[in-house]
């Protein structure tokens, strides 16, 4: 028996995972949030891995409110970088495989092409820079993790745009959105599938170091088509204005592209990856049921 332990179970990643894990016959999980296991408390994850015996953590845990960062610099470097570099050093120690979950706001969003992993990182934000420390400290840590970037992820639970969009269509005859920012929705769903996948496939490999692997659903999309196809598939008449980034100011700064290449991860894992519109369907019909 495999066993699994996933933090931040609450949020949209972890829920997703909770919700598949009665799929995997001879995985046993153990689910945590803050009020099971605090892992900013580096004593407390430390006798926690002192009682049970885990041969993976999935950290699906992270301050992921990109404004508010800016001003809460301390609470998101706490959980994006301090704890992941706990979780690193107690997995080194106790022979733990860890997944970790990182974002494509490592990067400033100035790229033309689909990002690599090899690509010049440069946050142009806390929360974007507080996730790369994150990174950068599994890296220094142990050699034995995996890290994911993913982007614009939503799920039909937590905060996130797919929601919102849902509410603010049905309280609004029309709406504002961005249309210069280009990236790749992804269904926190189908990134369940991945990281679990990953698991199945690597549960019997010791990593020699630490690989990076870029995960979003495929294709392209801005902000504003993400929008009018969650009103297509909700049936919301609402319409929506393309605007550009400068005239909705907001605390953060976001990068205007982010679309990853994901050959690496398709390739290394056979993971074959739906396209954005088809997730989101299931997305919109799911949390509309």
């Amino acid at each position: 028996m495999l066993n699994i332990l996933i933090t931040g179970a609450k949020g949209q990643l972890g829920y997703e995972i909770t919700e598949l894990s009665k799929r995997y016959n001879g995985f046993s999980f153990i689910f945590t949030d803050i009020e099971e296991l605090d892992i900013t408390d580096f004593n407390a994850t430390d006798n926690f891995l002192k009682i049970h015996k885990f041969d993976f953590i999935v950290n699906c845990a992270g301050y992921t409110a990109v404004d508010k960062a800016e001003e809460e610099t301390e609470s998101a470097k706490l959980l994006n970088t301090i704890a992941p570099s706990f979780l690193a050093e107690l997995c080194e120690r106790n022979n733990i495989k860890l997944i970790h979950i990182s974002t494509d706001y490592v990067f400033d969003g100035t790229g033309t092409k689909p990002y690599t992993e090899e690509d010049i990182t440069n946050p142009v934000s806390v929360y974007g820079k507080t996730k790369l420390d994150g990174e950068n400290e599994i890296i220094s840590k142990t050699k034995n993790a995996i890290i994911i970037r993913t982007s614009w992820l939503y799920s039909t639970v937590g905060n996130n745009f797919m929601k919102t969009m849902i509410r603010l269509g049905k309280e609004k005859d029309e709406i504002n959105v961005v249309s210069d920012q280009i990236g790749t929705p992804t269904y926190a769903g189908d990134l369940a599938k991945a990281v679990l996948e990953i698991i199945k496939k690597t549960k019997d490999k010791n990593f020699e170091k630490v690989e990076i692997y870029n995960y979003s659903n495929e294709g392209v999309a801005r902000w504003y088509d993400f929008a009018v196809e969650i009103f297509s598939l909700a049936k919301i008449k609402c319409s929506v204005n393309p605007i550009k980034t400068e005239d909705y100011p907001t605390a953060a700064k976001r990068p205007l592209y982010s679309v990853f290449d994901k050959s690496k991860i398709k390739k290394d894992f056979n993971i074959v990856i739906p396209y954005w519109k088809e997730s989101l369907k299931t997305a919109v019909k799911k949390y509309l049921k």
